[in-house]
Parts: C-alpha cells; structure tokens; sequence
C-alpha cells in the first residue's frame, strides 16, 4: 500500500472513468488513426488491459476489493436486469439449438482440457503431478475449472470441497484472470471478421440476421430521447430489482445451506449464485411487462455502462508481471485453454456454426456473466441477452462439472 500512488477508493473510481471515458471517445473517433488503431485493437480489450497497466505500476491499489465488490453486487445485476428487459424469448428460441450445443462444446472443452493439459505440461515439469496436500497443483486447477464453467461462486465452491491450499489457489487465480481475458481478447479480435467466418464456414445465420434486424426495426420505430423522468424510471426497474434479488438471495443461501447441506456443491449456498439467478430471473419476468418499452429510452445501454465499469475493476487487479513468476502454470493455463478452443472449433466447423454461437458459448463458459453479455453486445446489442443467459446455465452446471473435472484430475496424480 506504501508504495501505491492511489490508494483513495473515490480516486480510483475517478480515474477509471476517465479512462472508460476516453477509450469510448476516441474508439468513436473519426480522425484516421484512431480508425486504423481500433481496426485491430479492440477498445473492450482497452478497458482491462489499461486498468491492469495502472495496478502493474503502482498508480492504484489492484489489491482494494471495494470497487470490484460495489460493480459485481450492484452494478453487475442490476446491468443484467436492464440488459434482459429486452429480451425476446421467441426470437431466441428461433435461433435454434446450436447456441446451447456449443455452449455445452465449450464445457466439455474446459472439463478434458484440464486432464491434457496436465498430462502433456507434466512431461516437461514432472513436479506438477508430485503431492497431494492442499497446495497440489490438481488441486488449484479445480477452482479454475470452478471459474471457467460457471464463476466466482463456483470456483469458492471447488476451493471449499476440494480444500484448495492459500498459495495455489492464489497463483491460480493468476492463472485464471490472465488467460481467460487473453482468450477473450482473441475472441473480440474475432468479432469483425464474423462475416467471413460465417461465409468460410458455410453457417446459417439466417436466424440471428432476423433478430438483429427485427431489433433494428423496433428501435427504430420506438425508440426516442429518454427524459430525465425515463432515466429515474429505468433506474428504478434495475436497481429495484437488484434489491429484490439481494433480500431474496439473503434468504434462500441460507436457508438452503440449513435444509439442504449436501447441495452446497451445486453452489446453492452461494448467495451470489442467488444473486445472478434471481436478477436474470426478474430481468426475464420484467421483458413480458410493460418495462420492456424502457428499451426505447435506452435500458440497455445504461446496463450497458454498468458492464463496463465492472470491466474495468476486474482489470484493476491483473498484474501482467505475474506471468513472470510462476510461468509454468501459464503455461498449464494456455494449454489447457488451447483444447477448449480447439473442441469449440471443431464442433463448431461439425455443425456449421456462426462464430457468435462460438464466441458467446465459449465466453459463457469462461468469462461467465460478466462478460458473455459484452461479448454478445458486441456483435450486436439485441444479443446480449442470449449471452446472459448462457452464462446462467454455466452458473447452474458450473460447480457440478467441475467436481467431475476435479475427479479426473485427482485420479491423475495418484
């Protein structure tokens, strides 16, 4: 903390706004350089990596949790709730079943790519399969796991059950945030060649060209310039609803924990699992009410913004220098995410599918509901809800197929 420059919670905010504020500016930018600049540098991507550079160097405090709580408790669901107001569940269902089956390709990726990943990095470092106390290295990988199947809840949940040691569960978390933001980083990058993707691959995307034009059409049609009456109102819907689903997330974590003890590995004791469940669950019931018209005065992009701030708190505690100190568990980190990607692109050339079902079934899996939905917005908004509710079921199968995974792993190092 001594040697951090700004340790001030109400500075930091500040600063990072500032930056959020200035990679939009300039990404929107018409001078030539910033155009030829993001033709190749996603400005998301910014939104991680320039926070990130500031904890690196000692500007601010990456260790200070408080931001990061605030935008995960608060920012996060009621941008979730504001996200789904639109949702149309119809449309969505026309997209037919590839989106869920590559979603389950990217679970399957996560659960054997750890075995191989093991396997094949334990010939070069045989050490990685020595020991079997709590900082064993199967160990820690089973919060990984935890994380890039369903989240945080999830992977607490692997720690608690698999009695994952301080220092390995430390490094992998590391491990975790570095990779998963370089795979996600590899997906943005993706995201404007999708149209040659799509073509290459000869994918249907029939079904997602109808829903982007049929959300075109309806904001065209409604959409107009919101009053400060409509920002109360839309800030009323989210954060009344963020509300609810704390007051009830308080009482159903506990009240399962105390019936129901043997569901804890279903994260069902989590009252942040609650917490997402029942604002995704409130942001659909409110889409079939008239809440949905809050679409029009721009519902979603005020969600949006909440992401956004989300981001940039996430990427306020990567170190980039970490890389540097436990090398081999990147490198464990990298293989293991190289054969998920691999599953995902070969199911996805099996049943000809659009790189948006790869991308947001893969960053459902990974990145979870904090960012499957900004991946999805970023190949159009009216899709963010079906990456909110991918990341949903990542949250529901998450601690289970992790515990698979974990028992994979522990039957390799013995």
């Amino acid at each position: 903390m001594s040697d951090v420059l700004i340790t001030n919670p109400a500075s930091v905010l500040g600063l990072l706004m500032v930056v959020l504020g200035a990679v939009f500016y300039t990404s929107t930018s018409p001078h030539p350089f910033w155009r030829r600049f993001y033709r190749y540098i996603p400005a998301l991507l910014l939104c991680y990596f320039i926070p990130s550079l500031l904890n690196t160097f000692g500007i601010i405090d990456g260790e200070d949790k408080s931001l990061y709580y605030v935008a995960s408790r608060f920012l996060l669901p009621t941008a979730l709730v504001l996200l789904t107001l639109n949702l149309d569940l119809k449309a969505i269902a026309s997209l037919g079943p590839k989106a869920v089956i590559m979603f389950l390709a990217g679970t399957l990726g996560i659960v054997l790519g750890a075995p191989v990943a093991l396997l094949l990095v334990s010939a070069l470092f045989p050490e990685l399969l020595s020991g079997h106390g709590p900082e064993a290295v199967w160990r820690g990988m089973t919060t990984v796991a935890g994380s890039w199947i369903g989240g945080g809840a999830n992977q607490t949940a692997m720690k608690e059950i698999y009695g994952v040691g301080d220092t390995i569960f430390s490094a992998m978390v590391a491990v975790d945030v570095l990779v998963a933001n370089a795979w996600m980083a590899v997906l943005l990058i993706l995201v404007p060649r999708a149209n040659r993707w799509d073509s290459k691959l000869g994918a249907d995307t029939t079904a997602l060209e109808a829903l982007r034009r049929q959300m075109a059409a309806w904001q065209e049609e409604h959409a107009k310039i919101p009053l400060l009456r409509d920002l109360m109102v839309i800030l009323a819907v989210g954060f009344g609803a963020t509300g609810l689903a704390h007051y009830g997330a308080d009482w159903l974590a506990p009240w399962f924990a105390s019936h129901f003890p043997e569901l804890e590995k279903y994260s069902l004791h989590s009252g942040f699992f609650w917490l997402m469940v029942l604002a995704t669950t409130l942001g659909v019931l409110l889409s079939l009410t008239r809440a949905h018209r809050l679409e029009a005065v721009g519902a979603s992009r005020v969600g949006s913004a909440g992401i956004y701030v989300l981001v940039a708190t996430i990427g306020m505690h990567m170190d980039i220098t970490a890389l540097l100190e436990t090398p081999v568990y990147f490198l464990l980190g990298a293989v293991w995410m190289l054969v998920h990607a691999a599953i995902m692109l070969l199911v996805a050339r099996l049943i000809r599918a659009p790189l948006f079902y790869m991308a947001v079934g893969s960053q459902a899996n990974v990145g979870g509901a904090a960012s499957a939905p900004v991946v999805a917005a970023a190949f159009h908004p009216a899709l963010a809800p079906v990456g909110v509710l991918l990341a949903v079921l990542g949250y529901v199968l998450g601690t289970y197929m992790a515990w698979f995974c974990g028992q994979i792993l522990q039957a390799l190092a013995q």
